[in-house]
C-alpha cells in the first residue's frame, strides 16, 4: 500500500476536495443532499477495492505468463450492506488459472484490509478560529 497521506479538504455543501500526492479529485453526495460533483465515499471505497482487484489478478498473470487478455471487475453494496465483486477474466485460461486467479483477487491488499480486523485511530486537532 501507499505511504502517501491522503488530504481532505472541505468545500461547498457536501463536496470534499481528496489530494494524493500529485492526484487530485472530488467525493461528493448526490442531490438533494449536495450537488453531486464526484463519487460518494463509499463509492470512493468499492473504486479502492475494484482497482486493487484488477491490479492483483493482472500483476500475478503477468508474472506467471498465463494469457489473461483482459481483467474487468464490478463491484457494488448490497442492500444488507454485503459487498459483491464481479470479475470478468478475458483470455485462453485453464481452469486452474482461473481458480487461482480468484483467489489471488480476494487477498488483494484492499480486499484484506476490509475483511481483517483493522482499528482506526482518530487524533483530533483544534484550531481556534480567528476573531474578527
Amino acid at each position: 500500500m501507499s505511504g502517501r497521506t491522503v488530504s481532505v479538504r472541505e468545500g461547498r455543501r457536501l463536496a470534499r476536495t481528496i489530494a494524493i500526492g500529485p492526484h487530485g479529485m472530488t467525493a461528493d453526495e448526490p442531490e438533494p443532499i449536495s450537488a453531486d460533483t464526484g463519487p460518494t465515499p463509499g463509492e470512493l471505497l468499492l473504486a479502492a477495492l475494484g482497482s486493487c482487484t484488477s491490479m492483483a489478478v493482472r500483476a500475478f498473470a503477468d508474472r506467471h505468463g498465463w494469457q489473461l487478455h483482459h481483467v474487468d471487475v464490478d463491484v457494488h453494496f448490497e442492500p444488507q450492506g454485503q459487498i459483491v465483486k464481479n470479475i470478468r477474466l478475458v483470455g485462453d485460461l485453464e481452469p486452474a488459472q482461473v481458480e487461482r486467479l480468484l483467489t489471488v483477487a480476494g487477498r488483494c491488499p484492499v480486499h484484506r484490509l476490509l475483511t481483517g480486523d483493522v482499528s482506526v485511530t482518530t487524533v483530533p486537532t483544534v484550531v481556534a478560529a480567528a476573531r474578527r
